[in-house]
């Protein structure tokens, strides 16, 4: 048997802060829909969450399972929870036009009681549908719904140093992915075989460290394209005189570390070298800011003010908590870099720092993962901060 990748101790009190969420939000039942909370909730872990699944946090006792029967096995070998707490439904609900798996739960919430119970619900998630919403409001006509999207999320914004000792891990493997860019990168490279050295590198990780996958895809425009932020990759090759962003993440045991560099193939264009010095001087300002008793506007503000005084303007956030995840996003959805997010700092928490740009017809990613500490901030990779030239 699989073990839970933490303590029964550490559970206990993620659960502890969780039920007291709930209190001060005033619910009695809680279901999680969100992958990574009920990863961080029971251990649970599968490429389930493409059906409907959750896990559903009562008053008092331990948690309850509930997915598709074939993956009650998977939450036999890798959830805490005994077997009385694993409530599969049958396969004639999935991807059914006539029945829904909230119906059966629906049913057996009734069954232990909690018909009239004040129920939260994450409605603003990716695997929290309108139809499984309806279903539980039809079935459970008696239980007035809350919204408590991120309210498990937000109990994960402080890392134990058991989570941080994850990151850390994962931090060495996203080291050692950007060192197989640097060493393959090469004018006339494919990118898709250029990503299929990502992916070598993510998955063998390092000596005695091996690779999860990643929660988001590798980023890897060039170009013109590279002003798009979000683009992935195709079978054209690397040219001369493109620069290409790396947005890629270290991950172990579900926990990220992402970080991003440029690599630019022959001579740097001034654009290229003004971005690299804007950015690198905002990055150190915003590190400076990034101290407990700060707030995340205090890191946002300083790198933003850099970046005016090169004559740069940024419009999106410059980064967001991350920690543990699943598909299709590395972040947490709580705290975010940016003006008029007063959250403040406390040692623990976990922040992808997005120094990034995207101008007209070029983009230049340099980020960093940092770890807030007891004195400011600490990078959690050792990867050179620099404009990768090759060529």
């Amino acid at each position: 048997m699989s073990l839970p990748p933490f303590s029964r101790a550490e559970y206990d009190a993620r659960l502890a802060r969780t039920r007291a969420a709930m209190e001060r939000a005033g619910i009695d039942l809680l279901i999680v829909t969100d992958p990574s909370n009920m990863h961080w909730l029971t251990g649970y872990d599968g490429w389930s969450f493409y059906v409907h699944q959750c896990v559903v946090v009562p008053p008092s006792g331990d948690p309850l399972w509930f997915g598709r029967a074939m993956d009650a096995e998977g939450a036999r070998l890798t959830a805490w929870l005994a077997e009385e707490n694993l409530l599969p439904y049958d396969d004639i609900y999935v991807q059914s036009t006539e029945r829904h798996p909230m119906d059966v739960l629906s049913a057996r919430l009734k069954d232990r009681g909690f018909g009239t119970a004040r129920i939260g619900v994450e409605m603003d998630n990716y695997w929290f549908t309108a139809a499984a919403f309806a279903s539980l409001s039809r079935h459970l006509p008696d239980a007035p719904f809350t919204d408590c999207t991120g309210l498990v999320n937000w109990q994960r914004a402080v890392k134990s140093e058991a989570e941080i000792a994850h990151m850390r891990q994962a931090a060495r493997i996203v080291e050692a992915m950007h060192a197989r860019i640097r060493e393959v990168a090469v004018p006339g490279l494919r990118k898709c075989d250029l990503v299929a050295e990502i992916y070598d590198a993510s998955l063998r990780g390092v000596p005695g460290i091996g690779g999860d996958y990643p929660a988001i895809v590798p980023m890897l425009p060039s170009g013109r394209e590279a002003a798009a932020p979000h683009l992935t990759w195709d079978e054209r090759t690397l040219q001369m005189g493109e620069g290409t962003f790396f947005e890629i993440a270290g991950v172990y045991r579900r926990y990220h570390c992402p970080l991003s560099r440029t690599l630019f193939l022959g001579d740097p264009t001034p654009a290229f070298i003004a971005a690299e010095r804007a950015v690198e001087e905002g990055m150190e300002a915003g590190l400076s800011a990034a101290r407990p008793g700060g707030t995340c506007e205090d890191i946002a503000i300083a790198f933003f003010d850099t970046l005016n005084k090169h004559g740069f303007d940024k419009d999106s956030r410059a980064g967001y908590s991350i920690g543990l995840s699943y598909p299709p996003d590395w972040g947490e959805r709580t705290m975010s870099l940016r003006r008029g997010d007063r959250t403040e700092l406390v040692p623990g928490m976990t922040f992808h720092f997005m120094t990034s740009l995207w101008l007209a017809d070029m983009g230049f990613e340099m980020t960093e993962s940092i770890l807030i500490t007891e004195t400011g901030a600490e990078c959690l990779a050792d990867v050179p901060r620099e404009l990768v030239v090759k060529g």
